[in-house]
């Protein structure tokens, strides 16, 4: 599949190169010109390219970038995408350490559904509660006992069962984690977040999550 990704850090660079690895066409963009990626492509065989050529004609787009600069990107970025294909964005809010306050998710808008609006577009949410190493390296295949499980939050259909079936390409049992409106569950704070649980573990994690954003998550 032809997959691009918008956001080279932690998460965006390691889906970068698991990607490639699995034999995927990937074109990678940050918000800065392609040269700055140039080790990462010569790394991984990725294409790098401007953040506005990132999505087209693409299968899968992925946003991985701090939730403040979502605010930045291009009004239409996504939408050169190939039709139905999936936008996933990892994306978590951390009022305090890095984005500040964003008055929409403070109100209570999941963080996903408020990325939805900037984009303009439907969005699938994953990959946002596992740490970038253990992305990484700790996929493992189909059946394994200790195989770690990811949430996935989207509307139903042919777009998140792909994600699904990328998730578990790279070595992690996707768990339904509901539709974005639901994607609460697994934002930073919550029972999910942070963990390696199995889809057991997931499910309930899911389950316990509370509805009120706890308040180290919050805007102080």
């Amino acid at each position: 599949m032809r997959i691009g990704i918008i956001g080279a850090g932690h998460i965006g660079g390691t889906l970068t190169r698991r990607l490639t690895a699995l034999g995927h066409e990937v074109r990678v963009a940050n918000s800065r010109a392609p040269e700055t990626l140039a080790a990462l492509a010569a790394e991984t065989g990725a294409t790098a390219v401007w953040a506005a050529d990132a999505a087209t004609d693409a299968d899968v787009v992925i946003v991985s970038i701090p939730q403040k600069n979502v605010l930045d990107l291009a009004a239409g970025l996504v939408a050169g995408a190939k039709d139905g294909a999936p936008v996933v964005e990892t994306n978590n809010y951390y009022p305090r350490e890095r984005d500040g306050r964003i008055a929409g998710i403070e109100d209570g808008t999941p963080e996903s559904a408020w990325v939805a609006q900037q984009l303009g577009a439907d969005v699938v949410k994953a990959f946002n509660n596992i740490y970038w190493k253990h992305l990484l390296e700790r996929g493992v295949p189909a059946g394994t006992a200790t195989r770690i499980a990811l949430p996935i939050a989207g509307a139903d259909g042919p777009g998140k069962q792909l994600v699904f079936e990328l998730v578990d390409a790279l070595g992690f049992d996707p768990v339904d984690g509901g539709t974005i409106e639901e994607s609460w569950r697994q934002q930073p704070g919550t029972p999910v977040y942070g963990k390696d649980y199995d889809a057991a573990g997931v499910r309930a994690a899911l389950a316990a999550a509370p509805p009120a954003r706890p308040d180290g998550f919050r805007a102080a």
